[in-house]
């Protein structure tokens, strides 16, 4: 007899088996990043929490913060992110977030402003599959929360519509002209995803990006950051993901 079931169909309960994870060590929240720099920003990231082991698949880690229990993974990309919201979400983790850096679309944005998109249009070929065939919305009360912690370290943030696009080689000057007359604030590679995913699945999400590349002035992460722009560009890095164990840490209280 033919069966096509497919990884759609897989249970809660038979993921749990295949990464070997207790029912009572499903994570709190769920956090990823997109970027290139894997083993560096994973070593980083690990750093902050604690008891932290490697799951049964590879590059997504298990930990402790604040006695919340997080997963972290590096995702990059919508189709590997999508992989992990879903085995998380699927389980019932209580908060997704992601973080990365993403391309500015605005000339009065500057390297290290942040962005917290509140809707992500869906052109990466992902989240529609979850539901999200135009666009995908961020979930407001942690917006809000993400940007007061972002501003009380005396970070300059954004909220407003971003683009989340298929791949960072496949653009060109006239798209990312027509990204900027229609007022997108910011592309990336994940968040759209992210939004979608997690949406599909009942679990709040919220997205902190950082802006590395300007895009209205041609210059990408290849070109040399302004002066001070290294500086800010860390110093952003290291803040959404510190806000994210922090939104993490408040979930009871949500």
């Amino acid at each position: 007899m033919t069966n096509f079931k497919s990884i759609m169909e897989i249970t809660g309960a038979e993921w749990l088996e295949a990464l070997a994870l207790p029912a009572a060590e499903i994570p709190d929240a769920v956090i990823v990043e997109g970027t290139w720099w894997r083993k560096e920003r994973t070593r980083w990231r690990l750093s902050y929490l604690t008891d932290v082991r490697e799951l049964a698949f590879p590059d997504i880690f298990w930990g402790r913060w604040d006695e919340k229990k997080i997963v972290y993974c590096c995702a990059y990309g919508a189709p590997r992110t999508a992989e992990i919201i879903h085995l998380f979400g699927i389980l019932g983790a209580r908060l997704a977030v992601q973080i990365g850096t993403c391309g500015g679309l605005q000339s009065h944005l500057r390297t290290g402003d942040i962005i917290l998109p509140n809707t992500a249009l869906s052109r990466e070929g992902v989240a529609w599959l979850y539901g999200a065939v135009e666009a995908a919305l961020g979930s407001e009360g942690w917006i809000d929360r993400a940007r007061k912690a972002l501003e009380e370290r005396d970070h300059t943030t954004y909220t407003g519509t971003h683009l989340t696009w298929s791949s960072i080689f496949a653009q060109n000057g006239p798209m990312v002209e027509s990204w900027h007359r229609a007022g997108y604030l910011s592309v990336d590679m994940e968040t759209a995803t992210t939004f979608a995913v997690a949406s599909h699945f009942g679990m709040p999400a919220v997205s902190m990006l950082t802006v590395w590349d300007d895009l209205t002035r041609g210059r990408s992460f290849l070109d040399p950051l302004p002066d001070g722009g290294l500086e800010a560009l860390e110093r952003a890095n290291q803040s959404v993901y510190e806000v994210a164990l922090g939104l993490a840490s408040s979930l009871n209280a949500v």
